[in-house]
């Protein structure tokens, strides 16, 4: 598996503040990875250092096989990076902008860009500086797709935008995503769940896991017991069992184990007295807020919290 992005115990310190803590990431050529957390997670500190704008304190990393602090000068003709701040010639004008950044890039392609400016609607003598938010972004997306880059990294790049714009921007990006890889943060899991497919979720500067979206959302069901009679359970749960709630004859908890036939076969064994056992799938969001209240609260140990035993 070729890989365009991979790190290796990846950090980044500010004085006594960690923003990023030892991060092990892979990203395979042609995905379309969702690096996800809450903001100052540590996700444009990331960014930065996979893109050679700050230095990592420890570990390394690599982009499109390059030592990401060795990216320089043409090594850029083949990323694209947009980013939610990003820094515009505002005196500008919007066809002046993408008449400039052509002659810095050999592959640019005039076809393409044509096709941006239509699909974007971008009005071409408007200063960039009269521009919306939205239509900035276009212009952003519209001068880094041009040059059809091999890596496309993009921090926050829908923050802010109404859903229409944010449609727009999806739309030409998915086009391009068949001849590229995109890597993007963001804290929004709406708007990442119909079309990434990998992610990762990034914690207080740990990433806490990195999978395809597919294979995470297997793995994760919202189990309801229903039971004869209450009870209480064990001290020690197993640790695949989040958020463990329960009251009378229902045990509710989220499962991140999921395995179809042996997670049914053992919550019969666990809950021979059961009446009924459900187990339904969950959004992204739900999940995402299972694991990062998990990681808070050590919800193994559910500490005053009754249960059911079988």
């Amino acid at each position: 598996m070729k890989l365009a992005i991979r790190t290796e115990k990846l950090s980044r310190r500010f004085g006594k503040t960690v923003a990023v803590d030892r991060v092990d990431l892979e990203v395979p050529e042609g995905a379309i990875y969702a690096l996800v957390g809450a903001n100052g997670a540590g996700k444009t500190t990331m960014i930065k250092m996979l893109m050679n704008i700050f230095r990592p304190s420890d570990g390394r990393a690599e982009v499109l096989g390059v030592d990401a602090a060795h990216l320089a000068g043409n090594a850029f003709t083949r990323i694209g990076y947009v980013s939610e701040n990003q820094e515009m010639p505002e005196w500008m004008t919007t066809g002046g902008m993408l008449s400039y950044y052509r002659s810095f890039y050999p592959q640019w392609d005039p076809v393409l860009e044509e096709q941006l400016v239509r699909q974007f609607d971008l009005p071409l003598k408007r200063k960039l500086k009269h521009l919306s938010r939205g239509m900035r972004m276009k212009a952003a997306f519209a001068s880094s797709l041009a040059y059809r880059p091999s890596l496309i990294v993009l921090d926050e790049p829908f923050s802010g935008l109404d859903p229409l714009v944010r449609d727009e921007l999806i739309e030409g990006l998915l086009e391009r995503a068949p001849e590229t890889t995109v890597f993007l943060s963001s804290h929004d899991l709406a708007e990442i769940e119909s079309f990434s497919s990998h992610i990762g979720f990034l914690e207080e500067g740990r990433l806490l896991f990195s999978e395809e979206l597919p294979v995470l959302s297997e793995r994760f069901r919202e189990v309801t017991v229903t039971l004869e009679r209450p009870s209480v359970l064990p001290e020690k749960c197993p640790a695949s069992w989040l958020q463990i709630e329960a009251a009378e004859c229902v045990v509710r908890f989220v499962h991140s184990n999921y395995k179809h036939e042996i997670t049914e076969r053992e919550l019969a064994e666990f809950f021979p007295s059961a009446r009924n056992i459900s187990l339904d799938p969950m959004p992204l969001r739900s999940i995402f807020l299972a694991i990062a209240k998990s990681g808070r609260s050590h919800v193994q140990s559910t500490a005053n919290t009754k249960g059911i035993k079988a």
